[in-house]
């Protein structure tokens, strides 16, 4: 089914808000209390260093979610803030700020209309926050455009479009096409009267990098972690038996025009 913005909005406030804690419990432990960690995989941004030099800089993380990313950009010296959809993750990351010592500024917005002035950051993040469960992306991506700085950087982590065409399954079973690579429907999940509760958005490749240069971003890299032999987490449909063969996250990295 098609959804509107609105619809895919409140789907996600529905979810988060009633998925927050188990989320945590189930993810914590991997995720940590104030690390920056993109994707199943277990890219590290202290390792990686995607952002490059964080120090100093003003950096706004989209859909945050506990905020585990922005407390550890608040550790390197960034000036960081972030936001989320959800109350009840933001309540989560309030919980995190107690317990790490660390409290990370931040609010309740949807990431079509960011409550943030042009030209506010030097960079923005996000680690599978938002921009996969909105209808549509190319008014999220004017919206971080117009509060990035010329010469800005975005870098962010959805779900691989390769990995839509497979089923939900991590295993070697799963590692069969199930779906279209070029069907864009979103998947969506019910509520006893019809309502929806979960929607996630699929864009090709092609989807994407036309979106990114449409906000007037110039795309710099699209990284497709490897699942590295020392990781046997299982996260949904990630996990090492088919991480083997094919990707499941994909970490586009972009500038701002005007620099």
């Amino acid at each position: 089914m098609e959804l509107t913005e609105a619809e895919s909005s409140r789907a996600s406030r529905i979810y988060w808000d009633s998925a927050a804690v188990e989320y945590l419990a189930e993810h914590g432990a991997f995720l940590g209390d104030d690390r920056f960690i993109w994707c199943p995989e277990g890219v590290d941004e202290e390792a990686a260093q995607l952002l490059g030099p964080v120090r100093g800089k003003r950096i706004l993380e989209v859909g945050c979610g506990g905020a585990q990313c922005a407390r550890w950009l608040a550790g390197q010296g960034a000036d960081v803030v972030a936001f989320d959809i959800s109350l009840e993750q933001l309540r989560v990351a309030r919980q995190l700020d107690a317990r790490t010592g660390t409290a990370v500024r931040t609010v309740a917005a949807d990431a079509t209309a960011l409550p943030y002035a042009d030209a506010s950051f030097d960079i923005v993040c996000s680690a599978f926050g938002a921009l996969p469960f909105v209808a549509n992306v190319e008014t999220a991506l004017r919206e971080i455009a117009r509060t990035l700085r010329p010469g800005g950087l975005l870098v962010f982590s959805v779900t691989h479009p390769f990995r839509w065409t497979m089923p939900d399954d991590p295993t070697e079973a799963g590692l069969r096409i199930n779906h279209s690579y070029f069907e864009r429907t979103p998947y969506v999940e019910l509520d006893d009267a019809e309502q929806p509760v979960y929607a996630e958005h699929h864009r090709t490749v092609g989807d994407w990098l036309r979106a990114l240069t449409e906000a007037g971003f110039a795309v710099d890299d699209l990284l497709e972690p490897e699942w590295p032999a020392s990781n046997t987490e299982i996260w949904g449909g990630w996990g090492p038996e088919r991480g083997r063969y094919v990707p499941g996250t994909a970490i586009w990295s972009a500038h701002l025009g005007g620099s």
